[in-house]
């Protein structure tokens, strides 16, 4: 008899064994290689299952894991894939839930090639700030690529229509298998040896992810990063970026596209040349129509129709200016010469030759001609001289009287 507190809903049953599963350090973080088939896309979420020769298990890889795939998940292909087991409880189904997926056959090499981006990333050889720009009008175009492949006739049939007068300078290399990366990086150092060689274009056409690999290697990665020209990395797979791509200046996504950007359209150039051409004439029109406005407008002044008129006008003023000095000068002179004629009759006035012509005499004691003031200065034998309006006398002091004794000077 089965007791009711063992017994089960379905619900705690699948809820169980998915704890159980969830439990296992094994299934909780697990790798699985296999073969993909009904393999389907609803809501960017991806289901399949994955089969080898005895067995199959159901897969589901969430939207957010599927856009972080670098290649294309196809019916058929065998991956290896990482997650981790649980069911669905709802139908009571076991599967394997992916975050992440691989190429079985390229799996090392896709280790290898994520540890040598992470080191050339490091190294700065991905940085934008270093890539340069393309040159307008390049002299020469060299192109790295096999001259057997439809790369070739590519680049070079669409830049002879683009640029009918452009020249090519080809280094012929394996673009893929073994040597291939050695043969290529060659080639990069040769173009660069050619003065005239003002860009570079490297690349093939498309093809499988392992026959790319070549332009994956580090030998390629540091030839583009050396290069003294721009370098176009045109490998020509949309979905997959090679490390050429993330290196060079510049990454097309053919061939084609490549000869489209190194090569500028001769009938675009013109076109630009033309234009600038008329815009060029319109403006020197507006310059020469703005100074001939300027011109006439000089010409018509008086400097430059008469152009002696102002010395005629300053002659004028010259004269006026003389005319006022010469008139300032006289008045000052004048008011000069009255002052001197007043202080002149002052003078007169005051002049002793006036006083001699009134009567009145000047003696002097000799020999030293000392004006005698006092009798005092001179005692009786003493000789002095007399002057007078007319002449002198000379005389000898018989006696001399002093004054009185109250008498002042």
């Amino acid at each position: 008899m089965i007791l009711r507190e063992n017994v089960l809903t379905v619900s705690q049953l699948n809820a169980y064994v998915k704890e159980v599963l969830w439990r296992d350090e094994l299934l909780r973080q697990v790798a699985v290689m296999g073969e993909m088939a009904n393999v389907r896309i609803y809501g960017g979420h991806m289901y399949f299952t994955l089969k080898d020769e005895k067995a199959s298990i159901r897969a589901v890889m969430w939207r957010n894991d599927v856009a972080r795939l670098s290649f294309v998940a196809e019916e058929g292909m065998s991956v290896i894939v990482m997650g981790y087991v649980s069911v669905f409880e709802r139908d009571g189904n076991y599967q394997l839930y992916v975050s992440y997926m691989e190429p079985s056959g390229l799996g090392a090499l896709y280790v290898a090639l994520e540890q040598l981006k992470k080191k050339l990333e490091a190294e700065g050889l991905f940085s934008q700030e270093r890539k340069r720009p393309l040159p307008f009008l390049p002299r020469k175009v060299g192109i790295v690529t096999s001259i057997r492949g439809a790369a070739i006739r590519d680049i070079v049939t669409v830049g002879r229509r683009r640029f009918p007068g452009v020249r090519f300078v080809v280094a012929d290399s394996r673009v893929q298998g073994d040597g291939a990366a050695q043969e290529i990086a060659r080639g990069i150092e040769l173009l660069n040896d050619i003065p005239e060689v003002d860009v570079i274009i490297v690349g093939r056409g498309g093809g499988a992810q392992e026959d790319l690999w070549c332009f994956n290697s580090e030998i390629v990665a540091r030839a583009i990063f050396r290069s003294r020209v721009p370098v176009v990395s045109a490998v020509g797979h949309e979905r997959d970026v090679t490390i050429a791509d993330l290196v060079a200046d510049v990454r097309a996504a053919t061939p084609s596209n490549a000869a489209e950007l190194a090569i500028p359209d001769v009938r675009e150039v013109r076109r630009v040349l033309e234009g600038a051409l008329a815009r060029a004439k319109s403006l020197l029109t507006a310059k020469v129509t703005g100074y001939r406005k300027i011109l006439e407008a000089l010409s018509s002044r008086p400097c430059l129709t008469r152009p002696d008129w102002s010395l005629v006008e300053n002659r004028e003023k010259l004269i006026s200016l003389n005319t006022r000095l010469d008139e300032a000068i006289e008045q000052v002179l004048s008011t000069k010469r009255a002052r001197f004629r007043e202080l002149v009759l002052k003078m007169d006035a005051l002049s002793p030759l006036k006083v001699l012509a009134r009567g009145w005499s000047l003696a002097r004691v000799l020999p030293h001609k000392t004006v005698l003031k006092d009798s005092s200065q001179v005692r009786p034998g003493s000789r002095i001289e007399i002057t007078l309006r007319r002449g002198l006398v000379e005389c000898t002091v018989d006696r001399t009287i002093p004054p009185a004794t109250d008498e002042r000077e």
